[in-house]
């Protein structure tokens, strides 16, 4: 008979449905460890609520935004609000500025003859508009209109073509303000097309390879038009009304006034100076006649008071009174006026007041010093057991409780290992009876083992000894002259031949790491340090001061007068010289001042990110002389340049500012709380324009900041020995060499290793490596020593011209 085929049986755990549910819990067991169907009730209504709670606070947090953001539209273009500020900047010298500012003036105020002024009111657009023209060729004129513009109009010129850069309507010049504006912030901007062919056909051409020109240098909001006929600048102005106007983020943290007339007023009391007027509207914040102001380029000061005057240009007039010029108001009628409390007024404090006898110590009495003198005398009888070789220098340095002792035990077991050190006898060891250490035949030895080895080392660097200081600094010369290629450190420097090394870099010392390494901040100060502010914590006082700001603003007090309000600022003790010159300043740009937040009046250090501007191609050497532009602050400072280490609590200097990349400003100047702009000027010769040097951005403020100079010591390998070698021209004495023995030299291919000690009586050294030193190799030491900013010889750009 055949053999039967047995098939495998099929698998049938997942055939049915019935068979898989097999492996899940049986309903009898699973009713023992499910929840009950209440909890499952109360969870899905607690899940209901919230989720209900989360859509409450959505709809809370969109209606708050939508309340804020009703509530700047009626402030911007209600009749409270103040007028806004359009600047009008030539991309171009060939760009008609005067001819644009007439057009939009005459349409604003419904006047067609007349000389209008800068500022009008206008019924139909229900707006109120100041318009100001940027003169081409003063970059200081164009920052400080750029700084409190609503509005920035750039005009172009369809006729004017620029060939020397990338655009054919912009020049250097409106590149260089075009780079400054974003640097600063800028707000909402425009483009002017003007002087554009009546040809319908080539006016579209024109207008199109303008706007394909120009769109790359502007922000995607901004728009084009047209603007050579009426209808065509009543199309901006109507869009204009409605558009939400933007501005830069720290414009807004303080208040600020825009003068749009200047006086003063002579101050008999104290001579020389004066009271000086500030008529204009207050914009951004509330301002407190109790709080600090600053003058654009003139300084810190305080208020005398705070006069609310009529306003000449309100939004609702009848049509004669459409235009008012601020020059020829006679009659101010004065609303009300503030004082300021002396117990709440802040103080004008720039610079702390150190005391000269916070350090002195108390005068020690006739007993002290008695007894100080006694224990002096039992010091120097005291005999200690040393190493031998040991100096009297070096044990000073050794302190042990168990000298004595170890003195009285021994007694006359002393060895071979030690030396009995008389201090009395200025460290020279008694050979007399059974304490000498070596017998006469023992020193004479040793002496001559001495000998020998120097004067195998000598016959070394024989060729070296017999060099004199001409030849040596030839040799050098052309040393560094073979290897330029690959001396690319610019922290190198020479070795004085004529003054010891451990004097000249007495205040250097050496790191063993630079990442992990200790240095006191608080270590060796400056006397200059004596004289600023330091925080606990910066940023806590910060988030502090803006919170009471806030408060301020939102709590309507009676000192305080809203942004919107046309004002006349009484600012104190101004010297006479300076309020004078602001009387004619302000016809050709605008006088700025703003609001100061609390401890913004004191000194301190502050640190910059900065960025050496691309038009600037002159060094900028540390310690220099800038202007720095710091939102509406002006000062004069000298920074030095370093580095922003990520991960390290030190920062190496840098000598000069370097092209292309970041590096941190530091310098003494008024505290400022960031965010705020940066814009570095520079005067290349007396009385002429300043150029722009850098751009940045306020960092910190922090005056235990670590900023460390570096030097390289370099030396020339002589003779190589396996893992050792004689290195020469680092130093040029044996004292020098066993100063700086401790720290570590390193090579330019990558080898490390430690002085083992000097070598003859030039000044040369046997060094020992972790691997064997190149023939063409330099061997380095870098030192180190903590850089401060320089404090600045004078402070305001304008006070001190």
């Amino acid at each position: 008979m055949g053999r039967v085929q047995a098939n495998k049986a099929h698998k049938t755990r997942f055939s049915s449905k019935s068979s898989r549910n097999i492996h899940r819990t049986s309903l009898k067991d699973k009713g023992r460890i499910a929840k009950s169907d209440g909890n499952v009730g109360k969870g899905a209504r607690a899940a209901r609520i919230q989720h209900n709670k989360c859509i409450g606070v959505v709809l809370q947090v969109r209606e708050q935004k939508r309340a804020a953001l009703l509530k700047e539209r009626r402030a911007m273009s209600g009749s409270s609000s103040p007028p806004r500020v359009i600047v009008l900047f030539g991309l171009s010298a060939s760009a008609d500025l005067d001819s644009l500012a007439k057009d939009l003036l005459r349409l604003l105020s419904a006047e067609d003859a007349g000389v209008v002024p800068s500022t009008v009111s206008s019924p139909e657009y229900k707006m109120r508009v100041t318009v100001l023209k940027a003169p081409h060729g003063d970059l200081t004129a164009c920052m400080e209109m750029a700084k409190v513009a609503d509005l920035i109009g750039f005009v172009a010129s369809a006729s004017s073509l620029c060939e020397d850069t990338s655009s054919y309507y912009i020049d250097s010049f409106g590149n260089q303000c075009l780079s400054v504006f974003r640097s600063i912030g800028l707000p909402s901007t425009v483009v002017f097309m003007r002087d554009l062919p009546l040809d319908m056909k080539k006016r579209q051409e024109f207008k199109k390879m303008c706007i394909s020109s120009l769109t790359p240098e502007f922000p995607e909001d901004c728009r084009f038009y047209l603007a050579d006929t009426k209808d065509e600048l009543h199309k901006f102005m109507w869009l204009f009304k409605g558009q939400r106007v933007s501005a830069p983020h720290w414009r807004n943290q303080r208040p600020y006034l825009m003068a749009q007339k200047v006086d003063i007023v002579n101050d008999d009391q104290n001579p020389g100076k004066s009271t000086l007027l500030l008529t204009g509207y207050l914009r951004a914040h509330s301002l407190s006649v109790n709080q600090l102001v600053h003058v654009s380029g003139v300084g810190d000061f305080q208020l005398t008071k705070i006069e609310v005057i009529k306003d000449p240009l309100p939004l609702n007039v009848r049509k004669d009174h459409g235009a008012m010029d601020f020059d020829e108001v006679h009659e101010v009628e004065v609303i009300k006026s503030l004082d300021p409390n002396p117990m709440k007024q802040e103080a004008l404090l720039v610079e702390n007041v150190p005391d000269p006898l916070a350090g002195e110590q108390t005068w020690p009495t006739e007993e002290e010093m008695a007894e100080a003198e006694r224990a002096h005398e039992q010091k120097k009888l005291k005999k200690r057991s040393l190493p031998r070789g040991t100096s009297e220098y070096q044990a000073a340095w050794i302190v042990d409780d168990s000298d004595v002792e170890d003195s009285e035990s021994d007694g006359d077991g002393d060895d071979d290992n030690g030396m009995v050190l008389d201090e009395e006898e200025n460290g020279i060891a008694s050979r007399e009876g059974h304490n000498g250490l070596y017998s006469d035949d023992d020193q004479a030895s040793l002496n001559l083992r001495d000998s020998e080895e120097e004067t195998e080392v000598d016959s070394m660097i024989m060729d070296g000894d017999n060099l004199t200081k001409e030849q040596i600094k030839d040799e050098l010369k052309k040393i560094k002259e073979a290897h330029a290629e690959d001396e690319e450190f610019p922290d190198e420097v020479d070795t004085p031949l004529d003054v010891p090394a451990r004097r000249r870099f007495a205040k250097y010392r050496g790191l063993k790491s630079f990442r992990t390494s200790s240095w006191d901040p608080k270590e060796s100060l400056p006397p200059e340090y004596a004289r600023i502010f330091a925080f606990d914590n910066f940023k806590r006082t910060q988030k502090h001061v803006l919170a009471n700001a806030l408060d301020v603003e939102q709590a309507d007090r009676d000192d305080c007068v809203p942004a919107g309000t046309y004002v006349r600022l009484h600012v104190r003790e101004v010297p006479t010289g300076v309020a004078t010159g602001l009387c004619d300043l302000v016809k050709t740009l605008p006088i700025v001042s703003c609001g100061l937040l609390q401890h913004e009046s004191k000194m301190s250090v502050l640190h910059f990110s900065i960025k050496k501007h691309d038009s600037y191609s002159a060094p900028v050497k540390s310690k220099e002389e800038l202007i720095f532009h710091v939102g509406f602050r002006q000062f004069v400072a000298r920074p030095i340049f370093s580095t922003d280490n990520m991960n390290s609590d030190k920062h190496k200097m840098e000598r000069f500012l370097h092209a292309g990349c970041f590096s941190v400003a530091s310098i003494y100047a008024p505290i400022s709380f960031p965010p705020l702009p940066l814009i570095a000027l520079k005067h290349a010769e007396e009385g002429s324009a300043p150029a722009v040097v850098a751009v940045g951005s306020l960092k910190s403020v922090d005056p235990d900041r670590v900023i460390l100079k570096r030097i390289i010591l370099t030396g020339y390998p002589q003779r190589v020995s396996k893992l050792k070698a004689s290195v020469r021209y680092m130093f040029h004495n044996p004292e020098d060499v066993r100063w700086f023995k401790p720290v570590e030299v390193w090579t330019k291919c990558g080898r490390r290793g430690r002085v083992k000690e000097p070598v003859g009586t030039h000044g040369a050294m046997k060094c020992i490596l972790n691997g064997i030193l190149q023939q063409h190799d330099t061997v380095c030491m870098s030192l180190y020593k903590r850089a401060y900013p320089k404090w600045p010889e004078h402070r305001f750009p304008i006070a001190d011209a």
